[in-house]
């Protein structure tokens, strides 16, 4: 069948990015990263993208087509699943960047997120079980007991066991201060929870013998509100008298879901017998402050997601362009002229340079990101500010306009592209997804305009770091630095919690220019290979993204900070009932 040989990502870029753009080898020189050089950091992304290549992605066709089944009250995943499982758990990818005491091979944040992003890529769905596992994971062995960290999270690293985050449910959604699920002292050390969750992926499934639920919950008698819920570590099946046995936590149903069919999404019902057992995980009432770890981690990764489901679709229609031949050159005339690829006529050439700069942009975005991550996780300050700032940027960024970039994968491919014969329907519907996984871009918005571009020197330290790669595209040559710096000040002046109502237009103001910024680093860096290696088409191709995107997104920004401050009350004054 046409279309389902696809190299997922250009391993050109993903180099670049190791080595030209942010030179990640250097963080060897911290002593956390100290056992690594350049050739272990390129051996995992290498095994990853062998793995992504001949194993994820050929399953991903068959998950995509026949979901998981909720067989007699338990889930059944797709048989090609098992493989991939096997396959995931060998390549250590739960544990990779999680410390060598608890089972991983400390590599930084920054390399497995291009090791990753392959995986990603390749099958959503399935890397998304491991993922979720690795946050949960994570959770235990920052916040729980050391018999916690034994029993749980060992197992869970090593693919043994997976994990979830339950927090969502059916009355509640996104508000978390609205959680009722109930935990009472069982007086034995465990609490006795009971409730509903709603939406919980790889809540239920046959990979594994056994499913960590990170749930949060209510101590009966606790304060109402956020500062009354707690985290509890909840196993679909517990551990007694060293046997597992049930834990009275059942599947209520399955979603039926656009994308990521290979994942099931269920409703989960705890303590319907009264026998379901959780463990607190740190101290009582924090759980949201706790959750919260494994939330901005898991919007990293959906930004990722982003990322990979809009990446592999460029590369598909890329790859159609320059192999369909329909039409002539305009002005031709003479019809006995052989038809040229699509990929010659300016309008195909215009969505494709448009998939890519929304594509690179936004992986050296999530780049930069986990970058700042792994310096944040050693004590740099300033880093932290950055990753605290840029999370709902890179979570959203993606996630939004990689859904256009997968619209135009389509429109490439024409009549085909809404047909099965190709995957770019299915990877449109996939994208669809991350808008909403993980709070959803109205949510982002409100985040950074309400907390995170407040807090002290937050936007002082974004424009700095614009201002460094001003300069360095100055000095390469590439012009533009000083419109991108420009855009900066704009984003203070209309950083105000009075603005919130026009949070998703900062967002997008704000997303615009932190992806100018990618764009300037990338030509800046793609100019300095060019100057020592000789130009290239792929220096070239660098060079025209980052001209289109500050032509003709960069001006947006004015635009969008005026209706910021300005408080335009199209929506804002209208009443529901004139709707």
């Amino acid at each position: 069948m046409a279309g389902w040989q696809n190299p997922l990502l250009d391993d050109r870029d993903v180099d670049f990015l190791l080595d030209d753009v942010f030179d990640l080898a250097a963080l060897t020189k911290l002593a956390f990263f100290s056992d690594h050089d350049r050739e272990t950091f390129g051996a995992f992304i290498a095994s990853a993208r062998r793995v992504a290549r001949t194993s994820l992605y050929p399953a991903y066709r068959a998950m995509d087509a026949e979901p998981p089944r909720l067989v007699d009250g338990r889930i059944i995943v797709h048989p090609r699943m098992h493989e991939v499982w096997a396959q995931l758990r060998g390549l250590g990818v739960i544990a990779a960047p999680r410390r060598a005491e608890v089972g991983g091979q400390q590599l930084p944040l920054s390399v497995y997120t291009l090791a990753s992003v392959y995986l990603m890529a390749a099958n959503l769905s399935a890397y998304g079980y491991a993922g979720l596992t690795q946050g949960a994971a994570h959770l235990i062995e920052a916040f729980g007991s050391s018999e916690l960290r034994e029993r749980y999270m060992t197992r869970m690293y090593s693919g043994e066991w997976t994990g979830t985050m339950a927090l969502t449910e059916p009355q509640a959604g996104s508000s978390l201060s609205d959680v009722a699920t109930i935990a009472v002292p069982a007086g034995d050390g465990s609490y006795r929870l009971r409730g509903n969750k709603i939406f919980i992926s790889g809540g239920d499934h046959d990979l594994a013998e056994n499913v960590v639920h990170m749930t949060l919950a209510r101590i009966e008698g606790a304060p109402a509100g956020i500062k009354g819920v707690s985290l509890f570590c909840v196993p679909r099946r517990r551990v007694e008298g060293g046997a597992l046995v049930d834990n009275d936590v059942a599947t209520a149903g399955m979603i039926h879901k656009i994308g990521w069919r290979g994942l099931p999404s269920l409703a989960l019902s705890y303590g319907e017998r009264g026998d379901c057992h959780g463990w607190l995980v740190g101290e009582p009432h924090r759980g949201i402050a706790y959750m919260f770890q494994m939330m901005n981690e898991a919007r990293i990764m959906v930004g990722l997601n982003g990322v990979a489901t809009a990446a592999v679709a460029y590369q598909e229609s890329l790859e159609y362009a320059r192999t369909r031949p329909q039409g002539r050159p305009m002005g031709a005339r003479d019809v006995a002229q052989p038809q040229v690829p699509i990929i010659e006529h300016a309008d195909v050439r215009r969505m494709l340079l448009r998939q890519k700069t929304i594509v690179e942009g936004a992986l050296a975005l999530l780049v930069r990101t986990s970058l700042y991550a792994d310096h944040a996780r050693h004590g740099d300050d300033r880093a932290r500010v950055m990753l605290d700032l840029l999370t709902p940027v890179a979570k959203s960024f993606p996630a939004e306009r990689g859904f256009e970039a997968n619209a135009l994968a389509v429109q490439v491919h024409g009549g085909y592209g809404y047909s099965s014969e190709y995957p770019v329907e299915a990877w449109l519907r996939d994208q669809k997804l991350n808008s909403i996984h993980e709070g959803t871009t109205g949510i982002q918005a409100l985040d950074l305009l309400g907390r995170r571009a407040l807090a002290p020197n937050a936007l002082a330290t974004f424009r700095d770091e614009v201002a460094r790669t001003a300069a360095r595209a100055r000095e390469a040559g590439i012009a533009g630095g000083d419109a991108v710096v420009a855009a900066c000040d704009l984003l203070v002046v209309a950083a105000s919690p009075q603005h919130l109502a026009h949070a998703t237009d900062y967002l997008d103001a704000f997303s615009t220019v932190a992806i100018a910024w990618q764009w300037l680093e990338l030509a800046a860096a793609a100019a300095e290979r060019a100057a020592r290696t000789g130009e290239t088409g792929f220096t070239r191709g660098k060079r025209a993204a980052c001209a289109y995107w500050l032509a003709t997104e960069l001006p947006r920004v004015a635009h969008l900070i005026d209706l910021v401050r300005s408080d335009e009350t199209s929506f804002t004054a209208l009443a529901p009932d004139d709707l």
